[in-house]
């Protein structure tokens, strides 16, 4: 809502005035408590066309004063109107920190801020899957969606690693044998070229510890997971990763015994590091 308030009290509307719109990416904006306000009487003004804030100012603050309680009661506060940079701000998780992540079975719907955190550094998936008779088809894992994210899946009986770079290019490890029915091992693993956002890095992908594809991608997402989608395991939720492949929800038909992301560090430059730190700092004040 970038810090735009409203209030409905008795017959009375109070309301901030947007300061820009807000298609206006990334424009400058007051303080939250810099804001104009409006005041409406829909008794008579149902369609908000006579703005009398100015008229009647002791108004205006009886319904400021009525905001600000409901907005303590629901747990409002604090306003933050950021915009693009209170998308990149820490927030608590269950999950921060944590380098090692294992899952089996079929977990749908994780949110992303709970997913390992795969950006700016090398990192490993390792599936444990058994192929029944006849073979099998379907997502292992996959975290984003149409417009950026990535897949460890199996198609037509082939493993794959899919990277959707922001729907601008489509980063594809694949290989060229189909499973046999059994117990199968297949392994993603991504050395990030780091330091620095926004890097590429080699992707090589094996399949019972034998190398099936490998192969460079010349950058990667800088900062944010695709915002609308989710964290799925043995399905895929919403969106998927690369259509030319397949269609949702490709459910695994084999059986995910295991599942093992090993993360290794971010990698950013000092001043990055830096200010990382302060960001944790501030959210853990």
């Amino acid at each position: 809502m970038i810090a735009n308030r409203g209030i409905y009290h008795e017959g009375w509307y109070a309301c901030t005035t947007p300061p820009h719109g807000p298609w206006i990416l990334n424009a400058p904006l007051p303080l939250p408590d810099k804001y104009n306000w409006e005041l409406y009487d829909l008794t008579k003004d149902y369609s908000q066309s006579d703005d009398l804030a100015a008229k009647m100012p002791a108004k205006v603050k009886e319904m400021q004063k009525v905001f600000d309680q409901e907005a303590k009661k629901y747990q409002v506060y604090p306003l933050n109107n950021d915009t693009f940079a209170r998308a990149l701000a820490p927030r608590p998780s269950a999950t921060a920190g944590q380098t090692v992540f294992t899952y089996s079975g079929v977990l749908p719907g994780i949110d992303s801020g709970l997913a390992p955190q795969y950006l700016a550094r090398s990192f490993t998936i390792t599936a444990e899957v058994d192929v029944p008779e006849g073979g099998s088809d379907g997502m292992i894992v996959t975290e984003g969606g149409r417009f950026g994210g990535y897949g460890l899946y199996i198609l037509k009986g082939k493993p794959v690693f899919d990277y959707n770079m922001l729907s601008l290019a489509q980063y594809r490890w694949a290989s060229p044998d189909a499973l046999a029915a059994g117990k199968h091992t297949i392994v993603y693993d991504f050395t990030y070229d780091g330091p620095g956002i926004a890097k590429g890095g080699t992707g090589v992908l094996k399949v019972d510890g034998k190398e099936v594809d490998n192969h460079k991608q010349p950058n990667s997402i800088a900062f944010l997971e695709v915002s609308d989608e989710t964290f799925d395991v043995g399905v895929d939720t919403r969106s998927g990763v690369n259509d030319d492949d397949y269609q949702v929800p490709f459910a695994f038909t084999g059986k995910i015994n295991k599942l093992t992301f090993n993360m290794g560090q971010p990698q950013m430059l000092p001043p990055d590091k830096k200010g990382a730190a302060a960001a944790d700092a501030k959210v853990n004040d």
